[in-house]
């Protein structure tokens, strides 16, 4: 694994990498030639080609493609820490994901990628005032990509957001950096509470595929939560939770499960 000060010049270079490897593959598939060219080879700017093709995903009769990019655009502009925050969720896939071997892939198919980036977009909505445009922003990302987080929700960078399909993310719930979940994971209220009522889970957490994290509680920092396991509890740092409800089975062996990505149990 690449030590910290590795990683910052590799997530500084990210826009670079995906430029050198659409250029790659354009020489390997030009039936995608325009494609390429239209959605990275034409932009100068990172930020342009999120916008770009995040706008063509997210338009609908209610909000044109361009509306939606002037959208994106304005906050992209405004907060420059949401451009880096995506830079890092696609070197985090980079990193994680054995079936990715570039930072090109992540930006231009992976919807995990898609719908974190699309509601750091919402977030920057919600704080600036607009609630109804952020609400309005995330039902259509739910739409589009079957992921549902609440704009209010606060989430680091450095995701790995496996798949997507089927995530729940509640308004008070907080993620810190460099955390990992599969599909399916859900970190909800237990439906009888009212104000801060989500989990917060802390850095470096690996949370497996099915797993749902209910009301307010804590997952400490380096937890794995296993595989469909119902959550209800305040998971220590560094232990391993599974079942239903969840129990400490383990304690995990190395500091970030979400970074070694290992759903075994370490006893």
């Amino acid at each position: 694994m690449s030590s910290s000060k590795e990683k910052s010049v590799s997530t500084a270079c990210v826009w670079q990498s995906i430029r050198e490897t659409a250029l790659q593959r354009l020489k390997k598939e030009s039936t995608l030639a325009s494609f390429l060219h239209a959605t990275i080879l034409n932009h100068e700017r990172f930020e342009d080609a999120v916008s770009f093709h995040l706008a063509g995903k997210l338009d609908s009769p209610s909000l044109t493609n361009m509306q939606v990019r002037e959208i994106i655009d304005q906050a992209l502009s405004s907060d420059p820490d949401i451009s880096c925050a995506i830079k890092a969720d696609i070197f985090a896939v980079r990193e994680r994901d054995p079936a990715i071997n570039c930072c090109l892939v992540p930006l231009l198919y992976l919807k995990g990628v898609h719908a974190l980036a699309s509601y750091r977009i919402s977030h920057w909505l919600w704080q600036a005032g607009r609630e109804l445009l952020a609400l309005h922003l995330q039902n259509r990302i739910s739409e589009t990509f079957n992921v549902d987080i609440h704009p209010a929700a606060k989430i680091g960078k450095g995701i790995l957001m496996d798949h997507g399909t089927g995530v729940v993310i509640g308004e008070t719930a907080v993620i810190d950096d460099n955390v990992s979940m599969l599909h399916e994971v859900t970190l909800g209220g237990t439906g009888k509470e009212t104000g801060d009522r989500h989990p917060k889970v802390r850095s470096n957490v690996l949370i497996g595929a099915g797993a749902k994290i209910l009301g307010n509680v804590v997952i400490g920092e380096g937890a794995k939560i296993g595989a469909g396991s119902v959550v209800l509890t305040d998971v220590p740092a560094h232990c391993t939770f599974a079942g239903v409800p969840a129990v400490l089975v383990g304690r995990t062996n190395c500091g970030a499960p979400s970074m070694e990505m290992n759903h075994g149990i370490d006893i």
